[in-house]
């Protein structure tokens, strides 16, 4: 078609010379026409085909040749420099990541004391968290594409990204991404440092930090990296920024929430979900660098700040491993089997018991059947071995949960167990019922009221039954047999938790 078109022009070469450029831009307009559709059809539009996977819908880089490098070498060349320049600290087992999104001479070398932490082999799902820069919204989104593209190359959208856009908080607003930059600058110093990966790029508006961190649990593995994507104070001169940002270095990794949200920050909900998550998992937190544009760039009359902040997981406080859990979920189902039938306790190897197993902690047994509850006891506060109060609770739970008669052993072939090992409950401070409610995290906090001498728990499970604060305690007092506004009165003390649960797959 183009040949043909090309060949056309001889004749109109001959007539005046304003026609003939007329018809030579006409021809030239048909021409990049052509190109274009060549182009798009082979990988490097918006939407191309794949064999395998269906069209691809890519979303393409909003602020390459801006924020950073839009050529491919140049690019690597600034990353592997930053990258190079950034001692590492020692810490391993990375599993989340606060880091900058400014343009990468002003924020790129304190990024790089992040990413420099990472294993390359580590990560198979990488989730982004960024907040909304342009648009304003209620939610969370995550954009309908397949792909981000940098000058680095495509980045696969995870498939877990379909099951997260179900969820209650998360949507999927395209023009939420079209321009915003949060996530997508976080994306090439990981393809800079990862040897393979796919990504679920969030960018968050309106949504309450807590309940995106209970959203996001169900989706975290092993595998999973989570990057927080956020800037501190903007636009103070050079010492003011210094002080004012000082309350967050601080904070992020010590997991104070109070301090955190009084942190002059742009991505304060991203960073706040991450510390949600973090302390759910038992995260240790690091501060590895922190530096303003007046460090990195020059001026310090009006700088911007930012820190780098590494979450990991420290071997001695990791959760039960997958066999450690089965051991215990087959010692519940062993010791009510066997002391419903004759009295006695079942036998156990020694040799199984491992040292988390051997720890002294707190724990409950939940006993249910056809999907309704049957029993539920256990030990707040550490008082045994985790194995023995395993043990102890499921036999308390199926005999001795007064509001319900006592499990029969003809019913076990119908109960599923299912177990929460527990932290060390921890008094929380507030000035005031308002606080309180502010301060507590749906789905991730068990709570304890204690109030005249009285006492009485729910575990983060229950949340999902009395999603609403106020009805959360009113009802926890009510359990105590206390005024429903016992935890508005002086003197109430109220702790919180939080539950590492597992349970057998339904029968």
């Amino acid at each position: 078609m183009l040949v043909n078109m090309l060949k056309g022009l001889k004749k109109p070469l001959k007539m005046k010379k304003s026609r003939s450029t007329a018809v030579i831009v006409v021809v030239l307009i048909f021409a990049v026409i052509l190109v274009f559709n060549i182009l798009n059809h082979s990988g490097l539009g918006g939407e191309v085909p794949d064999e395998e996977e269906g069209p691809r819908i890519i979303r393409e880089p909003a602020v390459a040749g801006k924020f950073y490098p839009g050529e491919e070498s140049a690019l690597r060349q600034m990353i592997n420099d930053y990258i190079g320049k950034a001692a590492k600290s020692g810490i391993s087992n990375v599993k989340g990541l606060v880091a900058p999104h400014a343009g990468y001479v002003y924020s790129g070398p304190v990024a790089a004391y992040g990413f420099n932490e990472l294993d390359p082999d580590a990560y198979e799902t990488v989730i982004i968290i960024g907040p909304s820069h342009y648009v304003r919204f209620d939610g969370a989104s995550i954009a309908n594409v397949t792909h981000y593209r940098t000058p680095l190359g495509l980045v696969k959208l995870s498939p877990k990204a379909k099951g997260l856009i179900e969820e209650d908080v998360i949507v999927s607003v395209p023009q939420i991404h079209l321009y915003e930059h949060s996530v997508e600058v976080e994306i090439p110093f990981l393809q800079s440092v990862l040897t393979d990966f796919e990504v679920i790029p969030i960018v968050a508006g309106d949504v309450n930090p807590y309940d995106l961190a209970s959203v996001l649990l169900p989706y975290i593995d092993d595998k999973t990296l989570i990057v927080a994507s956020s800037d501190l104070s903007h636009y103070y001169p050079y010492a003011e920024a210094v002080s004012v940002d000082q309350n967050c270095v601080d904070s992020i990794p010590g997991l104070n929430f109070t301090g955190m949200k009084k942190c002059e920050a742009c991505g304060k909900i991203p960073v706040l979900t991450l510390m949600s998550i973090a302390k759910e998992l038992g995260w240790e937190g690091k501060a590895l660098d922190y530096r303003n544009s007046g460090d990195t760039a020059g001026d310090k009359s009006r700088v911007v700040g930012y820190v780098s902040v590494a979450f990991y997981q420290d071997a001695s406080k990791q959760a039960l491993s997958k066999g450690e859990q089965g051991f215990l979920l087959s010692l519940a189902n062993e010791t009510l089997n066997v002391y419903l039938s004759s009295g006695s306790l079942p036998s156990i190897d020694p040799g199984k018991i491992t040292p988390n197993l051997g720890k002294v902690q707190g724990c409950f047994v939940t006993l249910s059947k056809h999907g309704n509850l049957r029993g539920c006891i256990g030990h707040i506060l550490p008082q045994e071995a985790l194995w023995l109060c395993v043990r102890d609770n499921a036999i308390s739970a199926a005999l001795h949960d007064p509001r319900f008669p006592p499990v029969g052993y003809d019913e076990l072939e119908d109960i599923e167990i299912e177990i929460s090992v527990l932290s060390v409950p921890e008094l929380l401070l507030h000035d005031s019922p308002e606080d309180l409610l502010d301060k507590l995290r749906p789905k991730i906090d068990g709570v304890v009221i204690k109030y005249q001498g009285r006492q009485s728990t729910y575990l983060p499970q229950v949340w999902d039954s009395l999603p609403d604060k106020n009805q959360f305690l009113s009802q926890l007092c009510l359990k105590q047999y206390s005024p429903a506004d016992c935890w508005t009165k002086p003197g109430a003390e109220i702790y919180t938790y939080q539950a590492f649960v597992f349970h057998e797959q339904h029968k």
